[in-house]
């Protein structure tokens, strides 16, 4: 059986032995890491101290709620982004402002970034290095300044810094600070040019939208003028309000009309019928009614006093009836001249409801006309108010340039928070931390050299012995199987085979020129089982074949049945054996039918190695209990054999990854040849020949393949087909069964 973690492996690594070379050689790695760290002291001391001067900027808006544009917030003018500020670190470096405070500070007259050192010099003797005599001295001045320029921006901020390395500390600030400075100048250029520029463009785009405006506002009026546009109260044509006024007055008379009309008929209604027409309401309402009414109710009252004294029939009485009756006919006459008058004013709202029609019909025809033609003045107005509001918009924009530019104020979006200082101490060579950091690895290199040599020379390697393998059900298959991995024959199997016909398995018919003589093939027989000690009768048992398995420590066993399925279910009976002794065995099915596996599983089919070679199940679903003992199959499986064949390689790692699960992987190859058997041959393997005819041709010519191709240790399995068991009461007979 493998190791785990080195699978067909029978050497481990002695931790133990490891470690002891480690002590043995405690010297020579203690004294190594000194030298290295005396090495690394020596390298401090002649290094040149740099010192590192540090700038930070601060990139802000710098306008206020004053000198911000007219109508602009502090919204429409964002801060940078993270993008923006990485892009300004870019513009910090920038060649353009390098080279000038270079020209600013004389750097190309400094030793340190105008003339080469002495190794640079001395690699420059040797051809190693570019000198500045073939470049430009302001070239070597900027690619120094680059080596001791770091510039970068603090995580989850605004702020730029700028860093500046040199021997002498005066000039690291000094040139941090220079270009913390320039930058803010060429930002301040930036905008200045920026601003210059929209001045230039608005200029001429002012003077151009100033002619465009006047001459759509022109066309306006003309065109006002040419449709008789004329604009009344609330810019609205005077078409449209005379329409509404004539609408309105038509409104008014009809209503005058309707209510002269029914002041008339009530007051006909009350002189036909002879009702009092002081329930008239007209009538009342009229002062020489009220009047009349008035009389008539003096005289009534007089009558009524002087009824008291005197008699109907007196003089006096009878005068006061008769200027009564005289007094009730003014009252009717009255009333009928003011119905006169409702008639005539009903009359003559008609007539003018009648001439407020007409004139409704010929203001809505103007009306119409004034419609379609103020469509197109509001389309002309548009467009004059567009370009008067874009030349009011550059007008203010051109304003605001000019007097920044003419006052020379430029807010720049940043500033300088934190100017550089003189540094006191160099930030190179840090000794402490060089020299024991150097010490530390120096024990780390020279423990691991030690430990290699002693792991290569095979002294750390021990062997292995019994390595118990992990549960079946912790087998995992790997993630990515390897690239380099043993192909399978096509022969060894029904993937090879694909879906031939159980006639095409079956044993090939006797031929008398391709068969061997029968003392070849008993020769055959004798040197297969000649092999190992010596055993009693009936070698070829399944039980004796089982009991060799043990002896022999195989952990892969692979059967050749030349002559099919016949003699493939001698393997269900061999895994069976093997499992009733306590170990733990699988079969695998690689027949062409997959008949085998199913006599295990009650007849059923099931997912099997095809489902697994196709990645389409995983180990616990094509791994299937025999309901006849402890031992597991994996069948043929449901999945196309083609597509299964096209991840052939991945068999042997699964033969691999079964073989640490289990004590006996037994592999049914059918009637496989010696190069197919070849490929599946691995450690701990033995390969079985599985016989129910010794005379078949068939037989013979597998048993001399196999001889030919140099496995001279096969065992010969001879098994017919037992009886089917009687199944306990209460449980089914399999459908379908081979073997027991």
């Amino acid at each position: 059986m493998s190791s785990t973690g080195s699978v067909g492996s029978d050497v481990d690594i002695d931790l133990g032995a490891l470690f002891a070379s480690l002590r043995r050689n405690a010297l020579f790695i203690l004294v190594g890491a000194l030298t290295l760290a005396a090495l690394a002291l020596l390298f401090c001391l002649a290094a040149t101290p740099q010192f590192r001067a540090e700038s930070r900027i601060l990139i802000e808006t710098r306008e206020s709620i004053f000198t911000r544009p007219n109508g602009e917030t502090a919204a429409d003018r964002p801060v940078l982004d993270q993008e923006g500020v990485k892009s300004q670190v870019e513009v910090v470096t920038s060649t353009d402002l390098l080279k000038t405070v270079g020209d600013k500070l004389d750097l190309a007259g400094t030793d340190e970034f105008g003339r080469p050192g002495t190794l640079s010099r001395a690699l420059i003797s040797l051809g190693l290095r570019e000198g500045p005599a073939q470049s430009s001295r302001e070239d070597y001045m900027l690619r120094k300044m680059r080596e001791h320029l770091q510039v970068y921006n603090v995580p989850d901020s605004r702020v730029i810094v700028v860093q500046f390395s040199s021997k002498d500390p005066a000039l690291a600030a000094k040139v941090s600070n220079a270009i913390a400075d320039e930058y803010i100048a060429l930002q301040r250029a930036a905008k200045l040019e920026s601003t210059g520029d929209a001045t230039a463009w608005l200029q001429p785009e002012i003077a151009d939208l100033s002619k465009r405006v006047k001459a759509a506002e022109t066309k306006v009026a003309n065109y006002r003028a040419s449709a008789d546009l004329l604009a009344g109260q609330g810019d609205t044509p005077i078409a449209t309000q005379q329409l509404s006024e004539v609408s309105s007055e038509l409104s008014r008379v009809r209503a005058g009309r309707s209510a002269s009309e029914a002041k008339a008929e009530s007051i006909r209604k009350a002189l036909a019928t002879g009702a009092p027409l002081d329930t008239v309401p007209d009538i009342v309402a009229s002062g020489l009614m009220q009047r009349l009414r008035e009389r008539q109710i003096q005289l009534n009252a007089n009558i009524a006093d002087l009824s008291t004294s005197l008699l109907d029939g007196h003089p006096r009485i009878r005068a006061l009836r008769s200027q009564l009756a005289d007094l009730n006919q003014q009252i009717r006459n009255e009333g009928r001249k003011i119905l006169e008058s409702f008639e005539n004013e009903a009359e003559t709202a008609k007539l003018r409801e009648t001439e407020l029609n007409r004139e409704l019909n010929r203001t809505k025809a103007q009306a119409a006309r004034a419609g379609d033609q103020t469509v197109e003045l509001r389309a002309l107005e548009r467009e004059a108010a567009a370009q008067r509001e874009l030349l009011e918009t550059y007008l203010t924009r051109y304003r605001e340039a000019a007097s920044r530019t003419d006052r020379n104020y430029l807010p720049v979006d940043a500033r300088v928070f934190s100017r550089a200082d003189t540094p006191a101490q160099p930030y190179f060579p840090k000794t402490l931390p060089i020299v024991g950091a150097t010490f530390l690895a120096g024990l780390l290199l020279l423990s691991i050299f030690i430990l290699l040599r002693e792991l290569f020379s095979g002294r750390a390697m021990r062997p292995v012995d019994n390595v118990q393998p992990p549960p079946a059900d912790e087998i995992r298959m790997p993630a990515q199987m390897p690239a380099q991995v043993l192909a399978v024959s096509e022969a060894a199997g029904v993937l090879a085979q694909g879906n031939h016909d159980e006639k095409n398995v079956r044993r090939p018919k006797r031929s008398a020129r391709a068969s061997p003589s029968t003392e070849a093939v008993q020769q055959i027989y004798d040197s297969y089982t000649a092999i190992g000690d010596e055993l009693p009768d009936n070698l070829h048992s399944v039980q004796r074949i089982a009991s060799r398995l043990v002896e022999l420590g195989v952990s892969r066993g692979l059967i050749v049945s030349p002559e099919g399925d016949d003699g493939s279910a001698a393997s269900v009976r061999l895994t069976r054996e093997l499992a009733d002794r306590q170990l733990r065995a699988i079969l695998i099915d690689m027949t062409g039918t997959g008949a085998i596996s199913r006599a295990m599983l009650d007849g059923r089919t099931a997912a099997g190695i095809t489902d697994l070679l196709a990645s389409e199940k995983q180990f616990t679903d094509v791994i299937h209990s025999d309901h006849y003992s402890d031992a597991h199959v994996m069948p043929l499986g449901l999945c196309d054999p083609e597509r299964a064949m096209r991840a052939i390689d991945r068999l042997p790692i699964i033969l691999d990854a079964l073989e640490a699960a289990y004590d006996l992987v037994i592999v049914e190859c059918g009637p496989s040849n010696a190069e197919g058997v070849k490929r599946l041959y691995g450690s701990a393997t033995q390969i079985i020949l599985s016989v129910i005819d010794p005379e078949d041709n068939a037989v013979a010519l597998s048993a001399l393949d196999l001889q030919e191709n140099g496995f001279e240790d096969v065992l010969i399995l001879m098994g017919t087909e037992p009886e089917a068991p009687v199944p306990p009461a209460g449980e089914k007979k399999p459908r379908s069964r081979l073997v027991q």
